[in-house]
């Protein structure tokens, strides 16, 4: 059964500032080679980490809101873990989204 999820990625473009939209579109492709149907991408800027990690001092921020079966987030944890572009990735799930409320007829007796 598919499932709404969101995953927070913290993208390592250090000195590759000029190509962070081409990361993303290549990043979008592989959740779609996974299966995952994209509902959303959210680029969140550059920004500054509370912590040193080691070289790194900032990351840009990217939130992808999809769609798609559970196996799926483990696929994709393995797959960018060994993304040197990818720095930090987190995935949520998220409540399914409710249709609106269409007029209710009332039916006779």
């Amino acid at each position: 059964m598919n499932r709404r999820y969101e995953a927070l990625l913290v993208l390592n473009a250090q000195g590759k500032e000029e190509t962070v939209r081409e990361i993303i579109d290549r990043l979008e492709s592989e959740f779609q080679k996974e299966g995952a149907q994209i509902e959303q991408v959210q680029k969140m800027d550059k920004r500054q980490f509370s912590y040193v990690a080691g070289s790194l001092d900032s990351g840009y921020y990217v939130n992808f809101v999809f769609i798609a079966d559970p196996g799926v987030i483990a696929k994709l944890q393995a797959k960018f873990k060994l993304d040197p572009e990818v720095y930090f990735q987190n995935y949520e799930r998220l409540p399914e989204k409710k249709e609106k409320p269409g007029k209710k007829v009332a039916k006779g007796k």
